[in-house]
């Protein structure tokens, strides 16, 4: 069934695209006319930011968007539509025409989480997006207090297994990343903590550096001012390889704790159904912004390392990895909604 225009309605869209996590591809994506296509772009591109003006996601896209546009001779105007844990800006694009005019700059992390937490949401990760690119990810560390009296993680494991629930572990909120580092950490590890909830990063920053706790794995940005003074000691870094930021610094691999990898994440989605040639298109284009060293220079002050060279289908990999990978840390932690 059509409407007046000539497209398939999006609820029938939706059950004619169905489209398992782990078998997703570009390929399924289904294809309008190739006139239609072809002309693409042919009128502004909107970029959903879920999250408020000013933050992470608003920033990265904004200048992805700047770049991109440039190659693409098309204008890309940012929406912000914020809350509810970046999944209304989500459900936003879940709802929008698979046409290539709307797209988001999203986490990976946060739409693998938010089936955990948030109940009846009107949209699926799985089979409602499609991943362009991954844009680059955010540098996550174990950060201790500078009076613990560790040298390095396998120290801080030692301890916490030693004394069970008597380190303090601080968290920017129940059920987010940070929080979601110590569980998987603990799984890991046996590393046994007392987790210690706060509103975000700025609300536990005092405490940690004080002592009254101990030990966070926090995005590094808004630490690494003293980390460099030593208020605060970073012991790892959570990516699979060094940080640009922190190069002295060894990866959790070095560490003795292979396997455990996390970061704040940064990709380009598009609604089911977007054209594979749009698809591939705006790959494209997004690879090139990516690489331009005056965005890699922005992102870098930011804390964010740019990642690039990468294509829809390693995209699609990655969003399966952290589904199961997040899915797999709450299912065996037992971790619900508080």
């Amino acid at each position: 069934m059509k409407d007046r225009r000539g497209n398939v309605p999006f609820l029938s869209r939706r059950r004619l695209v169905s489209v398992s996590a782990a078998g997703a591809l570009a390929a399924s994506a289904v294809p309008f006319s190739g006139a239609r296509a072809q002309a693409w772009p042919a009128k502004q591109i909107r970029v959903i930011a879920p999250y408020p003006p000013g933050g992470g996601i608003d920033t990265v896209s904004r200048a992805f968007s700047e770049k991109v546009s440039a190659r693409l001779g098309q204008t890309m105007v940012v929406d912000n539509q914020p809350g509810a844990g970046a999944t209304i800006g989500a459900a936003a694009l879940a709802r929008s025409a698979p046409d290539g005019y709307t797209m988001m700059v999203g986490s990976l992390v946060d739409y693998s989480i938010a089936p955990f937490f948030h109940q009846n949401l009107s949209f699926d990760m799985a089979k409602d997006f499609v991943p362009v690119l991954e844009i680059g990810n955010g540098t996550v560390a174990v950060l201790v207090t500078p009076s613990l009296p560790v040298k390095n993680v396998q120290e801080l494991i030692a301890l916490a297994k030693k004394e069970p629930g008597k380190l303090s572990y601080a968290s920017s909120g129940f059920g987010g990343l940070i929080h979601l580092n110590y569980e998987m950490l603990k799984q890991m590890t046996g590393a046994e903590m007392t987790h210690v909830p706060y509103k975000g990063t700025s609300f536990f920053q005092a405490d940690l550096y004080e002592g009254r706790v101990q030990v966070s794995i926090d995005n590094v940005l808004a630490h690494l001012p003293h980390i460099a003074s030593g208020k605060v000691r970073c012991l790892a870094v959570t990516s699979k390889t060094r940080s640009p930021l922190l190069p002295e610094v060894p990866t959790m691999a070095e560490a003795g704790v292979p396997g455990f990898e996390s970061a704040t994440n940064y990709t380009l989605f598009v609604p089911r159904g977007t054209p594979a040639d749009v698809v591939a298109k705006l790959n494209a284009a997004g690879n090139e912004a990516i690489k331009d060293a005056d965005f890699r220079e922005r992102m870098l002050k930011l804390g964010i390392v740019p990642l690039g060279g990468s294509t829809q289908v390693e995209a699609q990999a990655k969003m399966v990895s952290e589904m199961k990978r997040w899915g797999d840390v709450i299912q065996k932690g037992n971790i619900k909604p508080s």
